[in-house]
């Protein structure tokens, strides 16, 4: 298992050395200059070639790589040209918010998705295993904005249950507590969490219901189990493998929908200080929040990989 450790840790690096190389093209490439967005439309074409010397724009697009690529091999992920701050800080200032969204919204899917998928392949054709297939296409369907925005109308503006908009941070010296800090999140959590519980469900219904068709199914109800604990420890744990490894998928999808999730709501996120960054054209902080959640991306994909030896002993590595 450790010679299988360090064989992926050492496959991130070209992943994340190919990541590098096309984010930094790609912004090279693409219409827009940071420095006439930092100037402003006031500006003469002398003022904004002084911000691309200082930026440091103006050199060969080689040279710029190079200087960028080495500098993170340190550790440094730049300075941000709008912000003037170092990329790192940034990202951990807004870290939190991010964290708890995601975190959240996952635990939300799964503690949702997995008995709800286990109960419709144990009562497959009945009234809520149709009632999950109807909300696994409306959760595919409905852009995550939509969804935002209905929550807020119904339960924040109609109700006002919930708060609209805004963060309240949990830790740190201007912490202000659980409730406060669960409350702002309720409708971002639910928001997000409707396409992966739609996911998450129709990949545990199918990995159940056919396992479910098992030999060992049909001996363990035979030797007089109960039909919880078929389900539990014998379904359900046999179909785990499937269940881990689209969790693990969905984990892409949630990169994007946190941006969109944090926009809609105001939370000032790396998804928020992303939308920002690519309207500023800073390239700094673009590369840098990329470079992040890539290595996010694939840390993800080695713990699936590793919960696979203990869902299924039969798998090794």
């Amino acid at each position: 298992m450790l010679r299988f450790l360090l064989q992926r840790l050492l496959a991130t690096i070209p992943v994340l050395l190919v990541v590098a190389v096309v984010v930094f093209l790609i912004l090279r490439l693409t219409p827009g200059d940071p420095a006439a967005v930092i100037a402003g439309n006031n500006s003469t074409n002398e003022d904004i070639e002084k911000i691309r010397e200082t930026l440091g724009l103006s050199k060969p697009l080689l040279a710029q790589f190079w200087i960028w690529f080495s500098n993170v091999l340190q550790g440094d992920l730049g300075y941000s040209f709008y912000l003037n701050k170092p990329v790192t800080e940034l990202i951990a200032q807004r870290l939190e918010p991010t964290l708890s969204l995601a975190v959240g919204t996952l635990l939300l899917a799964v503690l949702v998705a997995v008995p709800l998928g286990t109960i419709a392949a144990w009562r497959m054709g009945g009234w809520l295993d149709r009632i999950l297939s109807g909300f696994s296409v409306a959760g595919f369907s409905i852009p995550v904005f939509v969804t935002g925005y209905l929550l807020i109308y119904v339960f924040a503006v109609q109700l006002e249950w919930f708060p609209v908009q805004g963060y309240r941070r949990l830790f740190g010296s201007d912490g202000q507590g659980l409730w406060p800090w669960a409350r702002q999140l309720v409708l971002p959590w639910f928001t997000l969490a409707m396409i992966y519980v739609a996911l998450i469900a129709r990949v545990t219904r199918a990995s159940v219901s056919e396992a479910l068709t098992e030999d060992y199914i049909r001996t363990a109800r035979a030797k007089g189990l109960a039909e919880s604990a078929v389900l539990m420890r014998h379904a359900l744990a046999n179909a785990a493998v499937p269940i881990v490894t689209v969790i693990g998928i969905g984990v892409a999808l949630l990169i994007g929908g946190v941006v969109v999730t944090e926009t809609v709501y105001s939370i000032p996120g790396l998804g928020s200080l992303t939308v920002d960054a690519v309207l500023n054209r800073d390239f700094p902080v673009i590369q840098g929040l990329v470079l992040f959640f890539s290595l996010l991306y694939v840390g993800v994909n080695l713990l699936v990989d590793v919960s696979y030896l203990f869902l299924d002993p039969r798998i090794r590595y």
